[in-house]
């Protein structure tokens, strides 16, 4: 394998030299990219994703449906709307479920969505389907999405590992039916049954068996967008029984779904407002959204800042003082990062809860955090679910990255306040944002 010289590289972070003032265009939400790719490819008819994110994690997504099968075009229009950005262009993917088939391999990367969403889809599929991907999704869990599938009917080869690479013998259908699963690891478990579900003979009725699930907005994002594509679905939230979900059997429409700005990935822009008492706007925030970064505007809010939704988008103020913060994270961990840096950089100390689940992401970010913010000078401690950070005068040196793209963009935040961070790896972040190194010179002016 030929190793990117970008990621051996140390690419020294900006510091600003006064109050950021910006609008920053945010690429599209991965996850609702992700998930309105498998939507759209178990449909009954064409569909349309207009303003979808292309990073890593969405390519990875679309090549492997193409490989089992699934017709995507590309197109770049002017309309409005599709416009992506300040140049009024913009991307739409034209999705044509065309049918699922193997013999097929699938290049999962490291990228969560592909390798839980994806072995539910090719149970569908006619032949076999091989799931594979970088040395560290062969550690990632998985064995909820395997267990179930067992449960389900599936045949699965994985020599009893329980995780990656494995190869899902697709019989061109499943039953389906109730399954039971401990999906406290990963909300995805859920996340990917329910997608195939309405696919299945008999539907789907999961029924989580574990300790309390984290990242429950993006199960809500996962109904949502299976209910908008007509699939009936009955959860907890709307009279159900408690951890479990139910899909009906049926057909999928079709859709022509604009997809949000990512919300998470707004996150470092909004913390560089708060940091330097600056502004930042983000265009088209929506009213409405089940995005778990949609509580950025709460919790940076309580960190010093203020917020404002306007016809335009989102206006975030910096106060100028950054303050510390006791908060639950476990709904919104992968705002762990970011937050962690902020509260590096804050008045008094703050403790992240709820995230022990943190400990199997991309890489282990509890240790990851603590390890590189305490070698700038931090004085971080891991807890059983989280981290207590005491804010400490911080110093320069590298930030690694861990092949993490939400720790090279917690690097970046703290280097925005502390001189001579470099951070080694920054083109990890095209795993879900592309050209952040430009688009955060771009924010500073530089």
């Amino acid at each position: 394998m030929t190793v990117n010289p970008a990621h051996s590289a140390l690419w020294p972070a900006p510091h600003a030299s006064g109050a950021v003032d910006a609008t920053v265009h945010v690429p599209g939400s991965k996850s609702v990219t992700n998930r309105a790719l498998v939507l759209a490819a178990l449909a009954s008819e064409p569909g349309w994703l207009r303003r979808p994110l292309r990073s890593r994690d969405t390519l990875l997504m679309a090549g492997a449906l193409r490989a089992m099968g699934v017709q995507i075009e590309e197109t770049v229009s002017s309309s409005s709307s599709v416009a992506g950005g300040p140049d009024g262009t913009g991307e739409a993917w034209r999705v044509l479920p065309t049918g699922l088939h193997g013999p097929a391999t699938v290049d999962v990367g490291n990228a969560g969505t592909v390798m839980r969403f994806l072995p539910p889809v090719a149970a569908l599929a006619d032949g076999p389907i091989r799931f594979d991907g970088d040395p560290r999704s062969y550690e990632r869990p998985l064995h909820g999405v395997i267990d179930a599938l067992r449960q389900l009917g599936a045949r699965i080869d994985d020599d009893g590992r329980g995780a990656l690479p494995l190869t899902v013998h697709g019989g061109g259908a499943l039953d389906g039916g109730p399954v039971s699963i401990d999906a406290s690891s990963s909300s995805q478990f859920v996340s990917a049954l329910l997608l195939s579900g309405p696919r299945y003979n008999q539907g789907v009725e999961v029924r989580h068996t574990g300790a309390s699930l984290p990242s429950l907005p993006h199960i809500r994002m996962t109904v949502d967008m299976l209910r908008a594509v007509g699939a009936q679905v009955d959860t907890p939230e709307s009279g159900g029984e408690p951890n479990v979900w139910r899909v009906t059997p049926g057909a999928l429409l079709g859709r022509d779904l604009t997809i949000e700005p990512d919300l998470s990935n707004a996150q470092p822009f909004l913390a560089a407002a708060l940091v330097t008492g600056g502004k930042v706007l983000i265009p088209d925030w929506p009213e409405r959204t089940t995005q778990p970064g949609d509580r950025l505007r709460e919790i940076f809010t309580e960190m010093g800042g203020s917020c404002e939704l306007t016809e335009f988008g989102l206006v975030f103020t910096g106060s100028g003082a950054v303050h510390g913060i006791d908060v639950d994270l476990s709904d919104v961990g992968e705002l762990t990062p970011g937050i962690a840096a902020v509260a590096a950089l804050a008045d008094s100390p703050s403790t992240l809860r709820g995230v022990a689940h943190l400990r199997l992401h991309e890489t282990d970010r509890l240790a990851a955090l603590t390890k590189e913010i305490n070698e700038l000078g931090g004085d971080v401690t891991e807890t059983a679910d989280g981290l207590h950070i005491r804010p400490r005068p911080l110093h320069g040196g590298v930030f690694h990255t861990y092949e993490d793209h939400r720790m090279a963009t917690a690097g970046a935040i703290i280097g925005l306040a502390v001189e001579g961070v470099r951070i080694e790896n920054v083109a990890t972040t095209a795993k879900t944002l592309p050209d952040f190194p430009e688009l955060w010179t771009g924010m500073l002016g530089q």
